[in-house]
């Protein structure tokens, strides 16, 4: 009678940063002697028989001499990457009777194996746990090198291990010179266990400040509005006008990331193989990306071959994403933001299925008013005709500029502005002052919109707002006015209520005023902005 041996072990198949938990199934039977591997796996999961093989002998084991096949289940989800390594490896081992196979109920193997059996960094160990946490899974074995990556998971047991010898004594076997001992470090054939470390502390201020920015109070009042309601910005100016001194200080003045945003944030970043994640690394300042305008639509949405890599809106999630020169990108790269915009996340199709990422980024977009730059004032300096500034403005779309709330025209700051910096003058507000009341904004629209899926005035439908939170009529006269006579559109008319209600947090008032409504009107400008853009240089 043919004698069959089966173990299981679990690992984690990543699709975005949501995790499936996958069963590994190793039955060695006793037919001619081969290595199947079944269940949807991609082309470096197939190559993973022969670093397992290897792996096995080289760490003092025995490799069955018999039929080996390893099921990888559910069948129907697509397995990508190496991390499987580590639990082939186990539950083939365990099949094999070398280890227990009651020992590796309730743990989750993440690692991709070298030929000499060590046990070698993976990506998105993150965002893996916490699939296997959600899954009631809470011990884990992974490579010693994602170890500080670990400790950002709160209530599991991560165990890390350089070496499968190592693993292999864990469960059971008695491995020579092989020690099991939590947070060893004088030892290098010890096994190291994690210690959670989710403490939220206050980042030390950034080397830019504010108050570098001078003689654009306006236009900085105007950020703090974008920053307190998470509101998109257009900024349109000359060259050295202070769009990109200001768009880089924007992060300076954004409250810190909360638990559940820092963790999400984090995972993103190690879903794209950022190799500098620590226990004291956990993301709380909002993120910063500033592509250059010849990104492609890939780098910027995201994709790659194999396993779906996030973009650069994902990487900025949370945060701030800024596109300087916007009419240089092209075309199909900034429709690509329409999307994920409106629904704060992109979606990236494959055959195998669809990986999702976050891209709740607020987007700050800065162009010149024509190609040569000198488009504003006078205009007299400016080489461009009235039709090459229509069309390089025209660039960026209609559809895209209606999900814009604030748009400014950006002047150079004034000469006597100018010349107080060089005798040591600074700008008239710090981020630090500038992000208290920006905290106490942000906090009043939370404790306005609870039971809500919104926590910032940006999300909230302008339809909730006039149902839910209505304004005195009042207060509505000139919005109202503005619409009768076409200077707004109806969507137009909701960003200036998400502005207005962004300027009430920030005068802690309860309601909007008309004078509220007045500045939301002047930041939200016409609808007809490009156009008085466009024809600025011949005013």
């Amino acid at each position: 009678m043919t004698k069959i041996m089966l173990a299981k072990a679990n690992a984690i198949s990543l699709m975005g940063l949501a995790g499936t938990v996958i069963e590994v199934e190793s039955e060695i039977s006793s037919s001619l002697p081969g290595f199947v591997l079944v269940g949807l796996p991609d082309a470096s999961l197939t190559e993973s028989k022969d670093r397992v093989r290897a792996a096995v002998q080289n760490s003092g084991m025995k490799m069955p001499n018999r039929r080996v096949t390893v099921n990888l289940s559910p069948a129907s989800v697509r397995k990508q990457g190496s991390s499987f390594d580590l639990a082939i490896a186990v539950s083939l081992l365990a099949a094999a009777g070398t280890l227990q196979s009651q020992s590796l109920v309730g743990w989750v193997h993440l690692g991709e194996l070298g030929l000499d059996g060590s046990l070698r960094r993976v990506t998105g160990i993150l965002p893996a746990l916490l699939a296997a946490k959600k899954a009631g899974i809470l011990k884990a074995v992974i490579p010693n090198a994602n170890l500080s990556e670990a400790q950002l998971v709160e209530g599991m047991q991560v165990v890390g291990a350089t070496h499968l010898r190592q693993v292999a004594q864990l469960h059971g076997l008695a491995v020579a010179g092989v020690n099991l001992v939590d947070n060893a470090t004088d030892s290098n054939e010890a096994i190291l266990v994690s210690t959670p470390n989710t403490d939220l502390k206050r980042l030390p201020d950034l080397p830019i400040d504010m108050s570098d920015v001078v003689g654009q109070e306006e236009a900085i009042q105007a950020l703090t509005v974008a920053a307190a309601g998470g509101h998109h910005v257009l900024m349109v100016g000359p060259p050295g006008a202070g769009k990109t001194m200001m768009a880089e200080r924007l992060a300076t003045i954004l409250p810190d990331l909360n638990l559940e945003d820092a963790l999400e944030t984090t995972a993103v970043l190690s879903i794209a193989g950022n190799r500098n994640i620590t226990s004291d690394s956990l993301i709380l300042r909002p993120p910063f990306e500033s592509p250059h305008h010849s990104a492609s639509v890939s780098s910027l949405v995201g994709g790659g071959m194999g396993l779906p890599r996030p973009g650069v809106i994902s990487l900025a999630n949370n945060g701030v994403l800024f596109l300087d020169e916007a009419p240089e990108f092209q075309k199909p790269v900034l429709e690509a933001l329409r999307q994920p915009l409106e629904s704060g996340e992109v979606i990236i199709h494959r055959s195998g299925g669809a990986a999702k990422f976050p891209a709740k980024f607020q987007l700050i977009l800065a162009a010149n008013p024509c190609p040569c730059g000198h488009g504003f004032g006078s205009g007299r300096h400016c080489r461009c005709s009235d039709q090459i500034r229509t069309r390089y403005l025209a660039k960026l779309s209609g559809p895209l500029l209606d999900r814009v709330d604030i748009r400014l025209s950006i002047s150079p700051a004034s000469k006597a502005k100018l010349a107080a910096s060089r005798g040591g003058a600074e700008g008239s507000v710090n981020s630090a002052l500038l992000r208290e009341r920006i905290t106490s904004a942000r906090q009043k629209a939370r404790t306005r919109l609870v039971g809500t899926p919104w926590s910032v005035n940006a999300q909230v439908p302008g339809s909730y707002l006039r149902k839910h939170f209505p304004l005195p009529a009042a207060s509505l006269e000139k919005l109202e006015r503005a619409l009768l006579l076409g200077r707004l559109s109806m969507r137009g008319y909701d960003r200036c209520l998400r502005l207005a209600w962004t300027n009430a947090d920030l005068a802690g008032t309860e309601y909007p005023t008309a004078s509220d409504v007045s500045q939301a009107m002047y930041l939200r400008g016409p609808d007809n902005f490009f156009d008085r853009a466009a024809g600025a240089a011949i005013e």
